[in-house]
């Protein structure tokens, strides 16, 4: 939410609110840094990254259980989960999709359906109806590979190729089919309005209720193949604009052929729905599922495998009474339950030894700030410590922590040992000080504070564990990117006219064409300045980055000139220049994402964050499938990924060139001009 003159709140340069992150460093020194935080009182803004201005834990501690899980007015019009007993059902996990070598040579291949089915999210709710991802199996036709809800996992091997055939058979009347009339109707605080000079276009064409495209999140991937919104296809054969398809001889109007690359190095990447203007309201239906990279030389680092990696795909959700699947976010941030595997309040026996947790915060809106608690008597402190050993784009230094805040779309790879717990403990998965929008206004949204359960109630098996103490392994890390002095910078302005309307990036409505063209193989820092009250996750379609600074921003003076420019004409000189604007030195990333390969970042409030990208490069042909790679000139999106806000216009197409190239560029591939 941006600060705009007209909405009333103090101009002022914001003082800084500091949360402690507890690190222990791998020698184990502990130390304590800083996360950044933003508190909105009594109608004044205290800001991120500057002096000290802190809520006392009390207070929020307060706040917390002021907001406890089912709690709220009887008459209250926004659903609200009934009360559910915690830690009765285990969790579950996601079946492996089987591929199908001899489809394609030289590639593994997958066939995919969307489909609505039934899901059980919890002991005491009844079956809801969701949508998921279905893999045929090819050693049974009849025995499709999924739950209903989510999608099977892919595992897949470095530098071997997969191809997939997603197939739509969804209803053509949404699971939230007033969200789409709301929108379709021009509620503004849903459908996306473009700034001026620029004209309002609906996002979706007027007998559309459900399309569907799928985005292989992080992955380095043909335009064509990459699923962005424009290559939506419906379960009736519509298309929209930029939709695309390898091999079109085999496939029907409902269906689209992507291609993938494997190229990158040993991660957890996932796959989710991206359609054009309702991809909040799909993958909140369950349309997503993970995408693992394996890299055959992991096997001698000594990591747990097998039943000891376990995934741990982290949502939010409201039920109706009657276990149904309620969408809330329309009329306030948040949902009020968690959601771990498709599971409410799940819990896993495990046994006395090292696991590794794969995480995937795969929420709408929610940021989660996590760290796993034990009972008072078992450790001198309260939490128990963890190994970050990997982030989005895969293996980092291993660095032992307490907590660690996670934003939408972000992956954590880590080291649990539960090996000096007593039989019979009980350890919680909590989340705290993460309100919804992070860092929000405490009572904006519910309050999530139990996630998950782990009991130490497995023997050990095996004899002993043999995996490597953390602190000993030796892991394939990201080498740091170091700008040069002429780096090329791209600036991106999170844009809002006026409190709750409608962000783009610079002003910008997505359906214009694209502005910015990026030479191939051209190294780049991509400036987020962000005057807004909240923190948003951007994610950059194609490439891996590392995030090089943050600098607190005199945020209402930006705000005030950026408008005056804007209803001057836009004249490029005129722009506000960025460094008159700054109010501190640069700050280094935060420790969990210093020297890691990411995809998705937080650009925090108040703030100007800085990402480098090291190489433009494009993906090749895959399998000898005619047209599978990637051609100059070629478009790709970013965006935020908070899915409300991306679906509201905070996203913009930006296209590769080569020398002779000069603009142009859709939003689906480099296939033709766009709007």
């Amino acid at each position: 939410m941006a600060l705009p003159e007209r909405t009333g709140m103090l101009h002022q340069r914001s003082e800084a609110a500091l949360y402690p992150l507890d690190v222990t460093w791998g020698d184990g020194r502990l130390e304590t840094m800083f996360g950044r935080r933003k508190f909105l009182m009594a109608g004044a803004t205290v800001g991120a990254m500057g002096g000290a201005a802190m809520l006392s834990r009390g207070v929020l501690e307060a706040q917390d259980a002021s907001q406890a899980h089912g709690t709220g007015s009887a008459d209250s019009p926004v659903p609200q989960t009934p009360p559910l007993e915690r830690y009765v059902d285990p969790l579950p996990t996601p079946m492996t999709a089987i591929p199908d070598p001899s489809v394609y040579p030289g590639a593994d291949y997958y066939d995919i359906t969307m489909r609505q089915g039934s899901w059980r999210f919890h002991r005491d709710l009844g079956p809801a109806t969701v949508w998921g991802y279905w893999a045929a199996n090819p050693h049974d036709p009849r025995k499709a590979i999924g739950m209903g809800y989510l999608g099977p996992t892919l595992n897949v091997t470095k530098d071997r190729p997969t191809v997939v055939k997603y197939r739509n058979e969804l209803p053509t009347t949404h699971l939230f089919q007033f969200v789409i009339d709301r929108i379709r109707n021009g509620d503004a605080q849903l459908a996306p309005t473009a700034p001026a000079p620029y004209k309002s276009k609906p996002p979706f064409p007027s007998h559309i209720n459900v399309w569907n495209v799928v985005h292989q999140h992080g992955g380095f991937t043909a335009p064509q193949s990459d699923g962005m919104p424009l290559q939506s296809f419906s379960p009736d054969g519509f298309h929209a604009e930029s939709y695309t398809t390898l091999d079109p001889s085999r496939v029907k109007p409902n269906e689209a052929i992507s291609g993938y690359t494997n190229h990158e190095r040993s991660c957890m990447l996932w796959y989710h729905d991206h359609g054009m203007g309702m991809t909040s309201v799909n993958v909140y239906a369950g349309l997503a599922g993970l995408y693992l990279v394996r890299d055959p030389a992991d096997e001698r680092l000594g990591l747990p495998r097998g039943e000891f990696e376990v995934p741990l795909i982290l949502q939010d959700r409201t039920f109706h009474r009657d276990g149904s699947l309620a969408y809330t976010m329309a009329d306030r941030e948040g949902e009020d339950t968690p959601v771990v595997n498709g599971k409410a309040y799940p819990f896993l026996a495990v046994e006395p030894r090292r696991y590794r947790l794969r995480i995937l915060n795969a929420s709408n809106e929610r940021f989660w700030r996590l760290r796993f608690d034990v009972p008072r008597d078992v450790l001198p402190q309260p939490t128990l410590p963890f190994w970050l050993i990997g982030t989005d784009g895969g293996f980092r230094a291993p660095l032992q922590m307490l907590n660690f805040l996670i934003s939408p779309a972000e992956r954590y790879d880590l080291i649990v040992d539960f090996s000096q717990m007593p039989m019979g403990t009980n350890i919680t998965l909590t989340n705290y000080h993460a309100p919804v929008h992070y860092p929000g206004m405490p009572g904006m949204g519910p309050v999530i504070s139990e996630i998950m359960q782990f009991r130490v109630t497995k023997p050990l098996s095996g004899g002993a564990d043999r995996t490597t103490p953390p602190k000993k392994l030796q892991l394939p890390t990201a080498a740091p990117l170091v700008p040069k002095p002429h780096t090329r910078r791209r600036e991106w302005v999170t844009y809002q006219h006026k409190l709750f309307g409608t962000m783009t990036f610079n002003a910008v409505p997505f359906m214009e064409p694209s502005q910015d063209f990026i030479k191939a193989g051209s190294t780049e820092i991509w400036e987020y300045i962000n005057p807004n009250h909240d923190a948003h996750p951007m994610h950059v379609h194609l490439v891996n980055f590392q995030v090089l600074n943050r600098q607190p921003i005199d945020a209402a003076a930006y705000q005030a000139d950026y408008e005056k420019w804007l209803d001057g004409g836009r004249k490029p000189e005129d722009r506000p220049v960025l460094a008159n604007y700054l109010t501190g030195p640069p700050i280094p990333p935060d420790p969990d994402e210093a020297l890691s390969d990411k995809d998705t970042f937080k650009s925090y409030p108040e703030t100007v964050t800085r990402i480098i990208i090291q190489e433009f490069g494009l993906p090749g042909t895959i399998a000898s499938i005619p047209g599978s790679g990637a051609e100059l000139p070629a478009t790709y999106v970013h965006h935020c990924h908070i899915l409300e806000h991306e679906d509201d216009d905070l996203m913009r197409p930006w296209t590769i060139v080569g020398d002779g190239d000069h603009g142009g560029g859709d939003h689906g591939g480099g296939h033709g001009h766009g709007h």
